[in-house]
């Protein structure tokens, strides 16, 4: 500095002037308008307008979508609660084949758009094969979560108590709701199929109403009569008294088979069973009407003759003495349990009253007089 302006300072005649300091915008002050390139204003309202359309559509869609998602599909008039919309899916079928297979049962929806919902659900590899129903009103929601919990149609199809192997045949395969799997066999070919070979069909199926899904394979109910046959006759024959005269489970179900075809008493079960195993205790014929005619299979016509009960065949218990050679029909649980644990009786001898219970004798004498009351009301 010169030596002259040196000494004004110092003499304090001028003052020093801070140095003038660049300044920078913070975002306190910054204003985009005063530092934005000329010209930009209307590109960046622009780009405001397209991020606040984005921002709408998005949260549009997403309601639109929650919507559709809650809100039943469209189905064909002619899908009914009654008659609802049935639809199998094959082992292995993609999720787009899947939406392709409901497009064409009946749901009026580009089966794209089914496919999309799939796919963004996270869940179109988890979709289970099976057959399936839907009613009115069902979601797409509902639908996909049927589909991945494999929840598919169920059917019930009843067994009766009482039947022979050809009525049981005939309601598996004649049932609408099973697959045919039966057809043109004979029954070892059946029973070898459910995995019994070499055993006779008849009394091996337990009665009782069986669930399965729709479009089941007919021999499934066959399999699964027979385990449970195969499970409560060995459970009864746990239970057998001692001093049952019965050998073997195989002939509990035959006996059983004889006391479901002669009462349809409750009550008599146990009596029927004590009279049955009285008589096969001291070699005495059983004398049961029901196995000859069984032995007489479809030549019988509903009007049991003398002739019949003297014509000897394997299943004529007035002929011959013991058990017939197989069961003459399916028993239920009461009537295994009459076979294996009978009541204590002297009766020998009973005949039926007309209204579905029986009179039961001790002796021939008493029998008589009951026949003359109740068969030959006289």
């Amino acid at each position: 500095m010169p030596a002259v302006g040196q000494a004004m300072i110092e003499r304090g005649q001028v003052r020093p002037q801070p140095r003038a300091r660049l300044s920078s915008p913070t975002h306190e002050n910054y204003d985009l308008n005063t530092y934005a390139p000329a010209g930009i204003e209307p590109v960046i309202s622009l780009f405001k307008r397209l991020i606040s359309t984005a921002l709408l559509l998005g949260v549009l869609g997403y309601a639109l979508a929650i919507w559709w998602l809650q809100s039943p599909l469209a189905m064909e008039a002619t899908v009914t609660d009654q008659a609802p919309l049935e639809v199998t899916i094959d082992a292995g079928s993609s999720a787009r084949a899947v939406a392709e297979s409901l497009s064409d049962a009946g749901v009026t929806l580009p089966p794209v758009v089914l496919y999309a919902w799939f796919r963004a659900s996270g869940q179109s590899r988890n979709i289970k094969a099976g057959s399936y129903e839907f009613p009115p009103g069902t979601t797409p929601r509902t639908l996909l979560d049927k589909l991945v919990r494999g929840d598919q149609a169920l059917r019930s199809v009843t067994l009766v108590e009482g039947w022979n192997v050809r009525q049981v045949l005939q309601a598996v395969r004649t049932s609408p709701d099973l697959s045919p799997d039966l057809e043109g066999l004979s029954h070892g070919e059946i029973m070898a199929l459910i995995g019994y070979p070499g055993v006779h069909p008849e009394g091996r199926f337990f009665p009782d109403t069986y669930r399965v899904v729709k479009r089941a394979p007919a021999s499934s109910i066959l399999r699964a009569a027979a385990r449970a046959m195969e499970q409560r006759l060995g459970d009864a024959w746990a239970q057998r008294l001692p001093n049952t005269p019965l050998r073997s489970p195989e002939e509990a179900l035959i006996l059983a088979s004889i006391i479901e075809k002669e009462t349809g008493q409750e009550s008599d079960r146990a009596l029927v069973g004590g009279v049955f195993s009285n008589r096969l205790r001291i070699g005495m014929r059983l004398q049961t009407d029901p196995t000859v005619i069984y032995g007489l299979g479809e030549a019988f016509d509903g009007n049991l003759r003398r002739v019949h009960l003297q014509t000897d065949t394997p299943y004529n218990t007035y002929t011959r003495a013991g058990l017939p050679p197989t069961p003459i029909a399916m028993p239920g649980q009461a009537s295994l349990m009459a076979a294996v644990r009978p009541e204590a009786t002297n009766a020998m001898y009973f005949v039926s009253r007309g209204d579905g219970s029986s009179q039961f004798s001790a002796t021939l004498d008493e029998h008589n007089a009951a026949v003359r009351r109740y068969i030959l009301q006289r």
